[in-house]
């Protein structure tokens, strides 16, 4: 789990509105391209195909330096395609290698952290195999043993994985790229897919850029006539040289289209038709499915709405779980302020299709909690329509409320396979889906959104405001999310200090008991004392990057209450 004190706000200047419909293709050219063309391919099909082959031959190219006015000339007399695709395969090549050495970066840490991590687990399972054979027991031996060296196996793995990332890194090179798909691959090095399958992944989309010069989309336009969505593909390679210019430039002869109707989803409709009103630039993606349907995803900029909330009046906090999200409405004071009379959690309609999809229980003095007993465990796209539909509704309670929205700046990294515990509670927890389904609608519907420093909110909400308010540890955690959105220290009161003191007490009164986890006052918990006793005195003179450092007073009082339950 990576943290980080940044605050990565969302930002609104770089979004954009991906809108995906169905391309039904009618009217084809007369006739194909002998040079082109391959067997019965149809003219669509053939300008994907070169496409495709143009991107991997730009990616290779360019990691040779060669310059992009340079690789435009070539490509479109290797290719045959017009400048406008070959500059969207020159530019589909440069991000993919921009992408690749950003992941490099982030994979030599996280190879680092696993190194460090396999290290770790050798040495303890070193000792323990010496303490084994001191106490002679063959069957432990024999066991440790196999453990130890398959722990070296795995050190030696990740080491030499290491080595191989810092020689990409030092010389400016990245690991190999499969178009198509790695996995696709490996599948059919083994056979258990056929290798036209993973031919058919590596030539399977066509991408044009929108353009603000000439307005939409040079390529791939849509139009809209008598309510009916269209769309006219231009294919490149069936035009041919007619003279050059002056420049010595080819001058073509005008390239036919592939049109048909173009079909949007209903709420999507009237979005599409101002874009295409306004005149205002669009980038489309043709990606043809397994099942030779062909889908569109149009993107275009989204124009910031005018916001409709108000920090001033405070923030609803959220705090984020594998089964749902807990709220809390906080006053610009940073105290819980109880719902209205007449307040309700405004249901989508799609809702109800069985008791119990969405369990809402609202607590009067400020809190509620949204249950998806589902979102644990059920399959991707049910999954993401459950978070789209938990969106709509937090969104549509901050919109309610006037306020904007607290969360939290939790990030997972890859998971680190040498954790298993770590490895099952990120695979099946979609917090980057939560929370980037909630920022992207409250973006949409005018609602503000702040991410603030996520380390110790469940703690702090357990020491101070679980038992104040009766509420449970979430509701608690989204409590301190908003108040730290709203700039609010979390000093140590005299209520927490007598809690600590009481604490100690009881444990005291235990300490004939037997020694163990929860039993009376071990040496750990006695440690965590004397530490806490120091830490307490100062911690509110400290700054507030330094109160919620890792190692503060709330990583003292985590420790405790896990040590003592």
């Amino acid at each position: 789990m990576k943290k980080g004190k940044k605050n990565n706000s969302y930002s609104p200047d770089d979004d954009q509105n991906t809108v995906c419909g169905e391309f039904f293709p009618e009217t084809y050219p007369a006739f194909r391209s002998k040079k082109w063309s391959r067997g019965m391919e149809d003219p669509l099909n053939t300008e994907m195909r070169l496409f495709c082959s143009c991107t991997r031959w730009a990616f290779n190219r360019l990691q040779e330096d060669k310059s992009r006015e340079e690789l435009k000339k070539e490509g479109q007399q290797v290719f045959g395609l017009n400048v406008r695709y070959c500059d969207d395969a020159i530019l589909k090549g440069r991000a993919i290698i921009e992408s690749q050495k950003e992941l490099l970066k982030m994979e030599i840490e996280e190879t680092k952290t696993k190194l460090s991590r396999a290290k770790k687990k050798l040495r303890q399972a070193e000792k323990t195999l010496d303490k084994s054979v001191e106490k002679n027991d063959p069957e432990k031996i024999k066991n440790l043993k196999r453990t130890v060296h398959g722990r070296k196996a795995r050190m030696k793995k990740l080491s030499d994985k290491l080595d191989e990332l810092k020689v990409h890194q030092d010389n400016g090179t990245i690991p190999t790229v499969v178009f198509g798909g790695h996995s696709l691959w490996k599948k059919v090095c083994k056979g258990r897919i056929p290798i036209e399958e993973w031919k058919q992944a590596r030539q399977d989309r066509l991408y044009s850029r929108g353009d603000k010069t000439k307005g939409d989309n040079p390529n791939i336009k849509i139009s809209e006539y008598d309510g009916e969505f269209f769309l006219s593909v231009t294919i490149s390679h069936l035009s041919e040289q007619k003279d050059v210019d002056i420049k010595g430039r080819p001058i073509m002869t005008r390239a036919p289209h592939v049109e048909g109707k173009l079909w949007l989803p209903d709420k999507y409709r009237s979005k599409v038709y101002e874009l295409l009103l306004s005149g205002a630039p669009y980038t489309v993606e043709l990606i043809k499915g397994k099942d030779d349907r062909y889908r569109g995803h149009i993107s275009f900029d989204l124009t910031p709405p005018d916001l409709i909330t108000n920090p001033d009046y405070g923030y609803l906090g959220m705090d984020t779980n594998p089964d749902g999200a807990a709220l809390a409405n906080v006053s610009y004071t940073g105290q819980p302020k109880p719902w209205a009379k007449n307040f309700s959690v405004p249901y989508p309609k799609a809702l109800h299709k069985f008791d119990g999809e969405f369990q809402v229980k609202i607590h009067p003095n400020g809190f509620l909690y949204i249950k998806i007993p589902e979102l644990s465990y059920s399959c991707g796209y049910r999954r993401t329509y459950l978070i789209g539909v938990l969106a709509k509704i937090v969104v549509d309670i901050a919109k309610t409320l006037g306020k904007p929205i607290a969360l939290e700046n939790l990030k997972f990294g890859k998971p680190m396979n040498t954790n298993k515990k770590f490895n099952r509670m990120a695979a099946n927890f979609p917090f980057k889906k939560m929370v980037e389904a909630v920022i992207r609608r409250a973006f949409k519907e005018g609602v503000g959104v702040k991410q603030v420093w996520p380390i110790h909110t469940s703690t702090i909400g357990y020491w101070k405001y679980k038992k104040k308010y009766g509420i449970t540890i979430h509701h608690a955690a989204a409590l301190v999310i908003a108040r730290r959105a709203l700039n609010y220290k979390e000093h140590i009161t005299k209520e927490l200090k007598q809690k600590v003191q009481v604490f100690k007490e009881k444990l005291n009164q235990k300490a004939n008991s037997l020694p163990g986890e929860g039993r009376g006052m071990t040496r750990k918990v006695k440690q965590l004392f004397k530490k806490l006793d120091g830490k307490i005195l100062n911690f509110n003179g400290l700054t507030r990057f330094k109160q919620e450092s890792f190692y503060s007073v709330w990583h003292d009082l985590k420790i405790l209450a896990l040590s003592s339950r």
